[in-house]
């Protein structure tokens, strides 16, 4: 049997890939994190199957359930949200698996940053404005950071910072970003990006606490900071499409 760590995306089902949709819909045990996976999602689970929440479990108690569908030689669905490599704590999974000697394949699915940046119509790397976005979490009541991995390190480089598990350390990274940033700089709030409810508040690093408290958002939540989530205006154009530049692909340029 192998057990599939599923990327299910941020919520909207019609997200998931064609691979995904496959394999939880033929797996006869299903296994996903009831807070952030829709039903939807698991509803495409083959009728009969063995469907479990596995948000109130423990981590043995999930590694019980892939054993016992080892043992019965049936497949393990293990649905996760958004993209399993990003805070998705499969690598304490597969330590398991691996000593248990049981296989396993992990399926990519739609990262939350991208179905926000999809949802709010815009590219997140414009040319001279923004090339790089970080990818962070706050500690909080989480496993601490490394060392090194500061929100203040981070600040340095200027670049898009999309902060998870940060909503309730908003102060924080305003008194952090601000030196860095400036209180104008622009931000967006992503409220349980692809589900029914979603929500984007759009601020900056001055105002945005105040209008999370007023929204009465305290979890489930992506933080994007950075000059390129503003009004940009004009834009130095890709080189990529430059008739002038040729690459490549198009080795002859072209006279403007």
């Amino acid at each position: 049997m192998t057990v599939y760590f599923i990327g299910a995306g941020p919520g909207d089902p019609e997200l998931l890939t064609l691979k995904a949709a496959r394999l939880i819909g033929r797996c006869p045990v299903c296994l996903y994190a009831g807070s952030l996976v829709t039903s939807e999602v698991v509803a495409l689970a083959p009728e009969g199957s063995h469907v479990r929440d596995t948000a109130p479990m423990t981590l043995d108690e999930t590694h019980a359930e892939i054993v016992a569908a080892h043992e019965r030689g049936e497949d393990v669905a293990r649905v996760h949200s958004g993209d399993p490599s990003l805070y998705g704590a499969i690598a304490e999974q597969i330590r398991r698996l691996q000593a248990a000697g049981i296989g396993f394949e992990i399926v990519p699915g739609v990262p939350a940053y991208a179905a926000a940046a999809a949802a709010l119509g815009q590219e997140l790397t414009v040319p001279e404005v923004a090339q790089s976005i970080v990818l962070t979490r706050m500690a909080m009541k989480s496993t601490s950071m490394p060392e090194g991995e500061t929100l203040e390190n981070f600040a340095r480089t200027g670049t898009t910072l999309a902060i998870h598990l940060g909503i309730r350390a908003l102060r924080e990274i305003e008194r952090v970003l601000v030196p860095y940033y400036g209180s104008e700089c622009p931000v967006v709030v992503a409220y349980r990006v692809g589900w029914p409810d979603q929500t984007f508040l759009r601020g900056t690093l001055g105002d945005i606490r105040e209008k999370v408290r007023a929204a009465k958002i305290t979890r489930t939540a992506l933080i994007l900071v950075g000059p390129v989530l503003g009004e940009i205006g004009e834009i130095t154009e890709s080189a990529l499409y430059d008739s002038a530049k040729p690459h490549v692909l198009r080795p002859k340029a072209t006279a403007r």
